[in-house]
């Protein structure tokens, strides 16, 4: 029988909507209050559901101590205190938006290579707040 967990960790980060090669008002009309310099900060919640075997020796499906240290250096590590667009090359400005979306998609395969055999990864689920949030699954 196949069981879920899922692990929520919490971070501090700040982001700015923002196109470089659209003008100030463009990004204004867009983006609004969104677009100011230098971004607006989120208290962010990733949660990471796994799914597998319950280990019958464990009573398990992962080792916890080795999913809390794949979400340090997946997720807190990269993120935690730090300015998306200027400090995680994947969101700087120009290339992806740091949207709950975008940190989803790009979170997701770094966990899941990460993830011993039998264990895999159903979802990781950011919330910028508790009105907003986006899964990714992996699905194309």
């Amino acid at each position: 029988m196949g069981t879920s967990l899922t692990r929520t960790i919490e971070f501090r980060a700040l982001h700015r909507f923002y196109r470089p090669e659209w003008t100030e008002a463009h990004n204004r009309e867009v983006f609004g209050p969104l677009s100011e310099p230098p971004g607006h900060t989120h208290d962010y919640r990733c949660a990471v559901t796994v799914s597998g075997p319950v280990d019958a020796e464990m009573a398990m499906v992962v080792d916890l101590p080795l999913l809390d240290r794949i979400l340090q250096d997946e997720v807190l590590v990269p993120f935690d205190g730090k300015h998306l667009n200027l400090d995680v090359p994947a969101f700087a400005y120009g290339r992806a938006l740091p949207t709950c979306e975008a940190i989803a998609a790009y979170v997701y395969p770094r966990v899941a290579a990460r993830l011993p055999g039998g264990v895999l990864l159903e979802r990781v689920r950011i919330m910028e707040d508790p009105t907003l949030y986006a899964d990714c699954t992996g699905i194309p």
